[in-house]
């Protein structure tokens, strides 16, 4: 099975009458020497993981979860949540609160699943665990729409990037953003090609954004991107299934995002020497933690 571009699943479902988690599965069982039950459970125990990142980082005794610069910061939010203080809603401010605790795990070190790297951790689990929560979804559902992730983000990377390193954090947050958009639109009960509007408008939203890690590590700006990438799903797929749909296609927004990304000079691609890592506060940051070390 073949799979480039999103016009090449739209026809998939035409020729084989297959939604989008069934060809997903199908495409991982035709690229691997797996079989569809090792496949499927594989993706069971990522969404362990990734429940357990977001259990781990709001619990108030693993006082170890804490990078160079931050720690413990959803607990802040969630606090805020409990005393009725949510501006964004419940839905959105637990997404928002998920992917800050489950990139603090992995500031920390510890074990995350990389959505699609971990620098993104944080925005598919964070927003789909929110999901689960106030649709009363069942895991296997989730499930299914973390291959529907999975494929949307197997699509960006083979038309642009997922890496700072070569497309900004655009490749990064906004693909994480793209896929969680897409998911959530499916297991809201909406069409492939909302599925596909709602990644193409992430991305939209996305577009030009630097990689500019403060002390090169994964914490600042990265975590709280993280929350912006989910919040950015949960509108998009909030917009398309009004049925407010994307005027440019998701395979042309993707080309897009690859042409921006080639044309972002080398400082604002996750080299710490451009945007806020080299502004006064971060070189100070960076010096206090090399004095540490």
């Amino acid at each position: 099975m073949k799979i480039t571009t999103a016009k090449d699943i739209l026809q998939l479902r035409e020729t084989h009458n297959l939604n989008f988690f069934e060809i997903a599965l199908k495409y991982e069982v035709s690229t691997s020497d797996l079989n569809q039950g090792v496949i499927l459970s594989t993706m069971e125990r990522q969404w362990a993981i990734m429940k357990q990142a977001i259990a781990q980082g709001l619990d108030p005794d693993k006082h170890h979860l804490h990078g160079k610069i931050l720690g413990r910061e959803a607990i802040k939010l969630k606090t805020s949540y409990e005393s009725g203080k949510s501006i964004c809603g419940i839905t959105t401010t637990k997404a928002i609160m998920y992917a800050l605790s489950t990139m603090e795990v992995n500031m920390a070190m510890g074990q995350i699943v990389a959505a699609p790297t971990a620098g993104a951790s944080g925005v598919l689990p964070g927003t789909l665990k929110a999901l689960q929560e106030t649709y009363d979804l069942e895991d296997n559902k989730i499930i299914e729409a973390l291959f529907v992730a999975g494929l949307v983000g197997m699509v960006i990377a083979k038309q642009a990037s997922i890496s700072g390193a070569k497309g900004g954090c655009q490749a990064e947050i906004g693909s994480a953003a793209a896929m969680a958009a897409a998911a959530t639109v499916y297991v809201l009960g909406g069409t492939m090609e909302q599925s596909f509007d709602g990644a193409a408008i992430a991305i939209n939203n996305m577009m030009g954004l630097i990689c500019d890690p403060v002390a090169g590590l994964v914490e600042v700006p990265c975590h709280k991107r993280n929350a912006l990438g989910a919040a950015n799903a949960l509108l998009c797929a909030e917009i398309v299934l009004a049925g407010l749909p994307s005027v440019i296609p998701f395979d042309e927004v993707v080309q897009a995002m690859k042409q921006v990304g080639d044309l972002l000079p080398a400082c604002h691609r996750e080299t710490a020497t451009g945007g806020i890592a080299i502004s006064k506060t971060a070189k100070a940051i960076e010096a206090r933690i090399m004095n540490d070390e």
